[in-house]
């Protein structure tokens, strides 16, 4: 492992070097000027680079091996970024070679000269003939790859050729690409010494249980490390041809749902209530709601609801892998989980009292009654007696959210299963209730009710307390239209998530966790938008 302190500059450019580029990264001295404050300035402008709120102190070369085909040569570089607060974290960068002076002006990484030939060693993901090269690797994968870069491919991924790439589009933590307008292959760009969830949970869910609303898996590359532990590089899915997200389609239909309060002249005191966490049909649904919400937002959320238990069903339903199989509550997963809540909560306490002063109105009396309740928020952490829990646990997906769904037509798609981005890894892959998925989605539906009041306020003609009151209704009835459908679902199915008691105790334990987990985001990042955690813990805590 090669080790240079930032803004260390070995060499001054020009940087020349007589070894083979084939050879390139057994020169020291080019490691050196490479992982100096070059790269380092490049990385950090990154969108993946998931480092920019600590204070990066240097950068190591954990792992290269090279990605080739015909004698065309790419490297794969595994970088270990170390920070002053004494953690790291690791990042896949593939780079190449290029002397055209007219290429990739934005994505330049280092000025050299190999051999006499002047050019730049840029993100191998620019350039379209690296692109080709891994399509390929993967299109001619051998069943059993022992080779240290390992490609795979599944059964759907034949009699096709390399047509054309392009970039997906705007990403955070991934880069994808998208192949013949057919395929997508996502690089992984913060990586794990393990098998990437994304991988596990799409292979399975595509290659073993034929789940027909999540992308294909169409193959993947891993490598192993020095320790021969697998890594996760790139995952090859399908492409779904889509209308966008459900994040979006749910603004975009509860725009209309407000529109409608004064379209249709509805008093919001008398809008009829329904049970927290009841289980609804449509039929179930009073006509007033029906008339002011409209038949199609909730036929949607049963759709939303039945992919949602065939997905819990099809991860509940294996008994040979044991990483998949059902599991039991027990000792060990109770410690594990108030351990890990009571830290979260501890951080985003402090967080909360360092930020009284970015917020107003109901945010702020909202931020008061989290600060009197700690005790008792904590108390309902601590509260976790797995002794009375008869459900199962499973994989779950870990991060479900309107923004993982695609709308296809009249259907729901589910992606990106890598987990909660502040998890380890090891966390991500703990077998958790189905119910902390539904409880994740609840938190969405939440969220998109309170973006559509904050995206349009100057539109709607009430006071913002009243349209509150009323997005407390429409979220009542979502709720219970959703379980309505989903337990249904899964108890035809006899997947386990405990008698009726025991949900709502999940339910509302799982999202106590998440609106605590979204509160420090929220807090640091749009303290305006404080107000939509403190809101759902205030109404669990009160309920």
């Amino acid at each position: 492992m090669t080790k240079i302190p930032s803004k260390q500059t070995a060499l001054q450019p020009p940087f020349n070097f007589t070894d083979k580029w084939e050879e390139l990264l057994d020169n020291e001295n080019f490691i050196k000027v490479f992982l100096s404050d070059v790269l380092e300035d490049y990385i950090i402008k990154q969108r993946w680079y998931g480092g920019k709120a600590s204070q990066l102190k240097y950068i190591e070369l954990a792992e290269y091996f090279r990605i080739q085909q015909h004698g065309e040569v790419y490297y794969g570089l595994i970088l270990e970024v170390n920070f002053t607060e004494a953690f790291y974290q690791h990042y896949f960068l593939p780079i190449a070679f290029v002397s055209d002076e007219n290429f990739a002006h934005d994505d330049r990484i280092l000025p050299i000269s190999i051999q006499d030939q002047q050019g730049f060693i840029i993100d191998a993901i620019n350039l379209e003939a690296f692109r080709k090269v891994v399509f390929e690797r993967i299109l001619t994968a051998v069943p059993k790859d022992k080779t240290r870069v390992r490609y795979h491919k599944s059964e759907l991924f034949k009699d096709c050729k390399y047509e054309s790439s392009r970039f997906m589009g705007m990403e955070q933590s991934n880069t994808s690409i998208v192949y013949n307008e057919k395929y997508v292959l996502k690089f992984f760009r913060r990586i794990y010494a393990d098998r990437n969830p994304d991988y596990e949970m799409s292979r399975f869910l595509s290659d073993k249980k034929d789940f027909k609303n999540t992308p294909a898996y169409l193959g993947s590359i891993q490598i192993k490390d020095q320790e021969n532990i697998n890594i996760t590089i790139g995952l090859m899915q399908e492409m779904v041809e889509n209308q966008g997200d459900a994040w979006e389609y749910m603004l975009t239909e509860f725009h209309k749902v407000f529109s409608n309060l004064e379209y249709k002249k509805i008093d919001i005191s008398k809008l009829p209530r329904t049970e927290d966490f009841g289980r609804l049909q449509i039929t179930d649904v009073p006509p007033e709601i029906i008339d002011w919400v409209g038949l199609n937002v909730f036929t949607k959320i049963q759709t939303l609801a039945e992919r949602t238990a065939e997905m819990h069903i099809a991860l509940g339903s294996e008994f040979e892998d044991t990483a998949f199989t059902p599991t039991h509550f027990n000792g060990d997963y109770t410690v594990w989980l108030k351990n890990r809540l009571l830290y979260q909560f501890q951080n985003r306490l402090n967080t909360i009292e360092n930020s009284l002063h970015k917020l107003d109105g109901l945010a702020l009396e909202l931020a008061h009654e989290f600060l009197d309740k700690k005790n008792e928020i904590r108390k309902r952490f601590v509260n976790f007696d797995w002794t009375k829990l008869k459900g199962e646990r499973i994989r779950v997906h870990g991060d479900y959210h309107l923004g993982q769904v695609l709308v296809k037509d009249d259907d729901f798609y589910i992606l990106d299963f890598e987990g909660e981005p502040e998890s380890t890894i090891r966390d991500r892959k703990v077998k958790q209730p189905p119910l902390k998925d539904v409880a994740g989605l609840f938190r969405s539906f939440h969220y998109a009710i309170y973006a559509t009041i904050f995206n349009n306020i100057e539109l709607y003609k009430q006071e913002q307390n009243h349209l509150f009151e009323a997005g407390e209704v429409l979220y009542q009835y979502l709720k219970g239209v959703f379980l309505g459908t989903y337990i249904i679902k899964i108890q035809e199915a006899n997947l386990n998530i405990g008698y009726n008691q025991e949900r709502i105790f999940l339910l509302k334990y799982a999202m106590l966790e998440k609106a605590v987990y979204e509160l420090g985001y929220e807090l640091n990042s749009r303290p305006r938008w404080a107000v939509i955690p403190l809101k759902g813990i205030s109404n669990i805590i009160n309920n």
